[in-house]
């Protein structure tokens, strides 16, 4: 009897043996599966995250590529625009041009007003000389006019006028007894030659030892010179 129940204690004690080394074996199993399994999937996580940052690094990449070729084309723009900015300045600068000559023109012409310094020389005839029998000695002749218009316009005069009426590049004198006659129009003396331009310079030219106011003086015509701060002068008279 007795050797019976040690034997049936012995196989019970056996059974509670192995069955704490199956529940440890079995929890260690079970962990083990849990650990794998969450390794897998942190894995598959990581694996997905990499996928997508190399598709984003592809898509920088490819921006910063188009962002290159827009920023050539943009540089290439702006130099088209520069070019065609020069062109258009340029382009003013001749239609500038354009209308100053144009402006200088109608000065020349006589079409337009002009004004600006410049001097005022009177030529009248000359005093009565009853010893002198040749009347033409001592009054005043084209010849003496253009005299002074010749050296106003050596000496850089934009615009002449006698007695008011402006001259043009075709303009004619005439001598025509006591009178001069200017494209068709009659004047009688004193004449009154007005240019613009520098007045130091046209008056300093006049005024020459030897020269115009000299050569005038010597035949009997008085002769008067004035610098002027402004001359006015009107638009060319058209003759009938």
């Amino acid at each position: 009897m007795k050797i019976k129940m040690k034997k049936k204690l012995k196989v019970k004690g056996n059974h509670v043996i192995f069955s704490l080394v199956f529940l440890v074996l079995g929890y260690i199993i079970a962990f083990s599966y849990h650990v794998t399994k969450s390794e897998g999937e942190n894995t598959a996580i990581t694996g997905k995250q990499w996928d997508r940052d190399l598709e984003l690094r592809n898509q920088l990449v490819d921006l910063e590529k188009k962002n290159l070729t827009l920023q050539k084309e943009l540089h290439e723009k702006q130099e088209q625009v520069r070019e065609i900015e020069n062109e258009l300045s340029q382009e003013a600068q001749v239609y500038f041009n354009l209308a100053e000559d144009a402006e200088k023109l109608r000065m020349y012409l006589g079409k337009i007003d002009v004004k600006g310094q410049g001097v005022e020389v009177t030529l009248s005839d000359g005093a009565y000389n009853p010893d002198e029998e040749n009347i033409n000695n001592y009054i005043v002749h084209e010849q003496h006019v253009f005299k002074v218009i010749n050296e106003l316009y050596i000496s850089g005069a934009s615009a002449i006028a006698i007695n008011g009426q402006r001259l043009t590049h075709n303009s004619y004198i005439l001598c025509n007894g006591p009178v001069i006659e200017i494209d068709g129009y009659q004047h009688p003396a004193p004449f009154v030659i007005s240019a613009i331009g520098d007045a130091e310079v046209l008056s300093s030219a006049l005024n020459l030892t030897g020269g115009v106011k000299d050569s005038l003086v010597n035949e009997n015509i008085q002769f008067t010179l004035e610098e002027k701060a402004e001359v006015i002068m009107e638009p060319l008279l058209q003759a009938s």
